[in-house]
């Protein structure tokens, strides 16, 4: 073959670039993720609205912590999500304090009402617990939280991390589209009584994607908590108006209920994976579920089996089951039940349950297991900031618009939290006075060496499934963080039975032979929304690089901290 002449240096540049521009675009090909990561050495916020997420990296530019960034991103999302998460929910949190090298867990769900009892409710003709109405409403523990959070780690105040919130609030926003979606969903949930029909349905209907919408009563309401601070929640007007409210509408809930809460410190729990440590928070969370995953799919090749292969999504799907099992059992407030974590999570516990899944065929009825006695054991969004401090925090109502009620004048959702107790007395979860219920919200935090990762996935029961996804994503499958949060998922919300739902991008040929093991699988969309949606932050301590992931499943996105304060 004669070699070709060019007339011209442009010529030959040209032929040489159409020769290799297949190449390249093979190569471009190979990649498996929509998202690139989010890469600096400084602050790094990532949450599920982009405004939230922005409000949060702003904050780091003026000085503040991981911290800060964390509850003015958690305020904005109250304000932006509200039927997910605001100041009438509950919160957890995972902190990690790079000079220190500690974890701290924050709890600050709230108890029920002391005079909510079983005896209460049957008396008032239920005979299983309320899902929604005042009586699923128990004491919002996320004020306290965000306080208890900003003394410890924080290096601003109430007033500057509320700010956006209270200027978004007052202003109002543009409604991003998932929102958009979710409020249209749930907007038969708001209740006719109290102020729900007023504040979240503008003009009779809930607003469509683009519409502005404002809430002057939740930007009156964290302007008291800017000014006085949790006080002004749980012994001064907010809490007056709630109290109030609940009286009104048949609750139990007293001045005492508010005044005498408390979010409390709690350590984290953990198990190992490949070298891996995991860290969840403990009982009354279902974080030990996600932990006890991890412990069963550890005896299996799952990184030989390849991702969403259907010998790793087998496995995956019967430990979630027989994870869960236990948790149904043995979940509750460790101040009112004995809770077996440590049984729970032992590895000669999860070899035994290990044992049972015969990666042939689906098990439709799982029962919990007998672990050792071990005493009395105990909207999410992440941040890093430039200094490695890393803060994991999820936040929520539990039922999209929660309880359907907002008190007169408050401009905030309270949440249904309270609808997750039973009346069962033999129960570990069973209702009781100023008692914690079973919480589905995990934050969940990760590290391997140099490296740490501060990460969440929400959704009620999806939660510790999609965690233990997550983690397999990473450790098994060595993605990394955005591809981790975008890989196709599956969910199973239910205890027992063969159903499960996964995502469509899941392959033809793995679908059928999940099916040929007796799997009953819904097909849901190719980024569904049951599957929640994540939010991760990373930092290499080796070389001080922050990265920053978050989930299509959702709105939001990962910020990078401007160079200067805008």
């Amino acid at each position: 073959m004669r070699a070709p002449k060019f007339r011209s240096l442009a010529a030959f540049a040209f032929f040489c670039a159409a020769i290799l521009a297949p190449a390249f675009h093979a190569e471009a090909q190979e990649r498996s993720q929509a998202r690139s990561m989010v890469m600096t050495k400084y602050g790094i916020v990532a949450a599920e609205n982009p405004l939230a997420a922005q409000a949060g990296a702003d904050i780091l530019a003026r000085g503040g912590s991981a911290a800060d960034a964390a509850v003015t991103a958690n305020a904005v999302m109250g304000v932006v999500e509200p039927m997910m998460n605001g100041i009438g929910g509950d919160l957890f949190v995972i902190a990690y304090d790079a000079k220190s090298g500690k974890l701290y867990g924050l709890n600050a769900s709230g108890w029920a009402p002391k005079g909510l009892t079983i005896e209460f409710l049957k008396a008032h003709g239920h005979e299983t617990m309320p899902g929604t109405g005042i009586q699923s409403v128990t004491i919002p523990g996320a004020v306290d939280g965000w306080s208890k959070l900003l003394q410890r780690f924080g290096h601003k105040n109430l007033k500057d991390v509320l700010a956006p919130a209270i200027r978004y609030a007052d202003e109002g926003f543009p409604v991003p589209e998932w929102t958009a979606a979710y409020w249209t969903n749930a907007a038969g949930t708001l209740k006719s009584s109290g102020d729900a029909h007023k504040v979240y349905l503008p003009n009779g209907h809930p607003p469509k994607a683009g519409e502005l919408f404002r809430n002057p009563d939740l930007a009156a309401s964290l302007k008291l908590i800017a000014s006085g601070g949790p006080d002004a929640y749980y012994r001064g007007p907010i809490g007056q108006k709630i109290v109030a409210f609940s009286n009104s509408v048949g609750g139990t809930m007293t001045p005492e209920d508010l005044a005498d809460y408390s979010a409390e410190w709690v350590d984290p729990v953990s198990t190992t994976y490949h070298g891996w440590t995991v860290y969840e928070l403990p009982p009354n969370s279902q974080g030990m579920a996600a932990l006890e995953m991890l412990n069963m799919m550890e005896h299996f090749p799952l990184a030989k089996f390849g991702p969403n292969s259907a010998d790793a999504l087998h496995v995956m799907i019967e430990a979630k089951k027989l994870a869960y099992a236990d948790l149904l059992r043995f979940n509750g407030d460790p101040k009112f039940s004995k809770v077996p974590v440590a049984g729970l999570l032992s590895k000669d516990y999860a070899a035994g349950r290990a044992m049972l899944i015969d990666t042939e065929k689906a098990n439709c009825h799982v029962t919990p297991g007998a672990p050792p006695e071990a005493g009395r054991d105990t909207t999410y969004l992440s941040a890093v900031d430039k200094d490695g401090n890393m803060i994991s925090l999820i936040q929520s109502n539990y039922s999209e618009f929660g309880s359907g009620l907002v008190a007169n004048g408050t401009g905030f959702i309270l949440h249904n939290r309270g609808g997750l107790f039973t009346l069962d007395p033999a129960s570990p979860d069973a209702l009781a006075g100023h008692k914690r219920p079973f919480h589905t919200i995990i934050p969940a935090f990760m590290e391997k060496g140099d490296t740490r990762i501060a990460f969440g996935i929400m959704g009620g029961a999806n939660q510790a499934q999609a965690h233990a996804q997550f983690v397999s994503n990473v450790v098994d499958f060595e993605m990394n963080i955005q591809a981790a949060l975008e890989a196709a998922r599956f969910t199973k919300y239910t205890y027992d039975g063969c159903d499960v739902e996964v995502e469509n991008r899941v392959p033809e040929s793995v679908l059928s032979a999940l099916a040929k093991r007796r799997h009953m699988i819904e097909l849901v969309g190719s980024f569904s929304a049951d599957m929640g949606g994540g939010q991760a932050v990373e930092r290499n301590f080796a070389t001080g690089v922050n990265f920053g992931g978050s989930d299509p499943r959702k709105d939001g996105e990962a910020v990078p901290e401007p160079l200067s304060a805008p």
